[in-house]
């Protein structure tokens, strides 16, 4: 599954220094190593809205649409 970054997503994670473990798991999600980035489904579920882990600070939060996976933001999750 390709991952593709909404606006703005690049600058947010340049500026907190997160290039090196968002692209890291950005490449596990292309791969299909879904458990490695820990891949799950948000609340609502009925909402189609996903997260994987960057590192254990962060979250990316996206949806799925044709076949790729759309980072639509970047969260702390504390």
């Amino acid at each position: 599954m390709k991952v593709l970054e909404e606006d703005g997503i690049v600058e947010f994670i340049k500026k907190r220094n997160l290039e090196k473990p968002y692209l890291k798991a950005k490449k596990y999600m292309e791969m299909g190593f879904y458990e490695v980035v820990d891949l799950r489904k948000r609340k609502p579920k009925t909402a189609n809205i996903f997260y994987f882990k960057i590192n254990k600070k962060y979250r990316a939060i996206g949806y799925e649409e044709n076949g790729s996976f759309i980072v639509a933001e970047i969260s702390d999750h504390q």
